[in-house]
């Protein structure tokens, strides 16, 4: 089977959050997780006896798809426990499409949950300490910030991006998020607040950084000819591509340029689509460098003008590209990794489900993930039906 042939093979049926925000303090990540994944399932009109793939990673457990199993009494014939960081999640879409139509399984769950937001209440970290070269250990960074920070100030010193710009990119979600009544952040926020915030790891801000909440996502993914018999519109898969070039942001070949770029070309190729082809953009926002970066590398600007392409409110409600229109990692929820709700935003935007945020005629999307220190890249693009 080449890429083309998996264009449009298989298709989202169901997506689903958690509770989100707060909700963890006498809940396990496991209950968030199942708590999404038995209203994505529902609808989509199946139920867990349906399932026989399992796609899973939750903060935490080693073993996740045996927890998840258990706890939700599927007895999977396919499984896939990828762990790449936030990213994790488009690369099960990406594998449960593969698997589908090798006939390794019918019906596919993607599903996540986590509490850290609660667990770092009680002085715990929900996905434990994170790995460090030795390297890296003696300068005693603080990661994750420490390496966006890094790759941050390199594209302020390269091509001239103003902390201004960067703030646009919070300014912007959060203007997404106050249309969003499931968003965690929703107060009016401005460039100057995001400037005016307490630096945390110069040049990012508290306000340049991703919020820290609880909460899970569920994605149902089965063959398109299954999908077309199922209650909701499909939302095909078009394209998909996974690249990564490094652990350590030391290893970075280029603090300025991800493998987004590859991974986005794979799913451009497979798709037969380009970037002039697409509707709207979610991306994984842990920093609002992330943003401008993915851009760039996504090939919706130029190299280096991605802080200009940000400003002027072209990102925001009303402007010419809709990005993270749920609010993203900045403003909606970030419950420690995000890569699973770009998916589910992007299926209810070409669905038509989106609420007050819904944007007119979209029927191709993209949802991009990260993982890491910009590590692992994974790009999706998600269609309608009149994309096939």
């Amino acid at each position: 089977m080449s890429p083309r042939d998996l264009r449009g093979a298989a298709a989202i049926v169901g997506v689903a959050e958690s509770d989100l925000g707060e909700v963890g303090q006498d809940r396990y990540a496991i209950e968030l997780a199942a708590q999404a994944a038995g209203t994505a399932l529902a609808e989509a009109g199946l139920t867990t006896r349906d399932v026989d793939g399992l796609f899973c990673a939750i903060a935490g457990r080693g073993m996740a798809p045996l927890d998840v199993g258990e706890y939700l009494g599927v007895r999977p014939r396919y499984t896939d426990g990828t762990m790449v960081g936030g990213s994790s999640f488009v690369s099960h879409l990406h594998h449960a499409a593969l698997a589908i139509a090798a006939g390794a399984c019918d019906v596919a769950l993607i599903v996540y949950g986590s509490t850290a937001r609660s667990d770092s209440g009680r002085g715990r970290l929900a996905m434990g300490p994170p790995e460090l070269p030795s390297y890296e250990a003696a300068y005693r960074p603080r990661p994750p910030i420490t390496g966006y920070a890094l790759a941050t100030a390199r594209h302020m010193h390269q091509y001239g991006t103003t902390r201004a710009q960067l703030a646009e990119v919070a300014v912007a979600a959060r203007q997404w998020a106050r249309l969003n009544p499931k968003a965690f952040a929703r107060d009016p926020l401005t460039v100057e607040d995001v400037l005016a915030a307490r630096m945390v790891s110069s040049p990012l801000s508290t306000l340049d950084c991703c919020l820290v909440t609880d909460g899970g996502g569920a994605v149902v993914v089965t063959s398109a000819a299954r999908a077309a018999d199922l209650p909701r519109p499909p939302v095909y898969l078009l394209g998909a591509g996974e690249a990564h070039w490094h652990r350590a942001i030391s290893q970075m070949p280029d603090l300025t340029v991800t493998a987004a770029t590859e991974s986005s070309a794979r799913a451009y190729a497979m798709a037969g689509l380009g970037p002039e082809d697409v509707d709207m953009v979610q991306l994984y926002d842990a920093f609002t460098i992330n943003t401008i970066l993915f851009l760039e590398d996504l090939g919706f600007c130029k190299k280096g003008e991605g802080g200009d392409f940000v400003s002027g409110g072209r990102i925001a409600p009303g402007g010419e590209l809709p990005v993270n229109t749920n609010g993203g990692g900045l403003s909606y929820c970030h419950p420690g990794m995000y890569g699973i709700f770009p998916l589910i935003e992007a299926t209810r935007q070409i669905r038509g489900e989106a609420g007050e945020r819904q944007r007119p005629g979209v029927s191709v999307a993209v949802a991009h993930g990260n993982g890491g220190q910009l590590s692992s890249q994974v790009t999706a693009i998600l269609g309608g039906r009149d994309t096939l």
